[in-house]
């Protein structure tokens, strides 16, 4: 089976929430290589700190699923997930990560609270990152730049 990469979905998103004035992130969940979710960062639209891209795409997800578990899912996200977001995707069970740009700052995955590497942990995914990285930094530092 050959790799199909959904990041340029994710990456759409990303630019629509920063259109809305959100921090551009956006995130798509698949199933079999069909979207069955999409969102893009929701936090200040909707006064919801919990609200970020990965979290209302899996929402969605599991919304459209019936059920909490999204097993044999992936989920695309243009940043590192943050260990909230990276909590949600070990609960729901999601098969595989692919993320864009590393966030040192408050990634979950890679640096900071490395969520999966806990014992406590009780699913990691797959995980593969840099996929349309650079796109997604661009767009995270245009939007920045422009706030300061």
């Amino acid at each position: 089976m050959e790799f199909r990469s959904f990041m340029q979905i994710a990456l759409d998103e990303a630019r629509a929430a920063a259109a809305r004035g959100e921090v551009p992130v956006g995130a798509v969940v698949v199933q079999a290589g069909v979207v069955v979710a999409r969102a893009g960062n929701r936090t200040r639209e909707l006064a919801d700190p919990t609200a970020h891209a990965e979290m209302l795409a899996i929402r969605a997800a599991c919304a459209a699923a019936g059920t909490e578990r999204l097993g044999g899912h992936d989920l695309y996200v243009t940043l590192e997930p943050c260990a909230m977001c990276a909590g949600a995707i070990a609960a729901a069970r999601i098969g595989r990560l692919y993320y864009a740009a590393a966030d040192p700052k408050s990634g979950g995955v890679s640096v900071g609270a490395r969520v999966f590497s806990h014992a406590q942990c009780h699913h990691v995914p797959e995980i593969y990152d840099g996929i349309g990285a650079t796109e997604a930094e661009a767009l995270l530092k245009g939007f920045f730049a422009g706030r300061r």
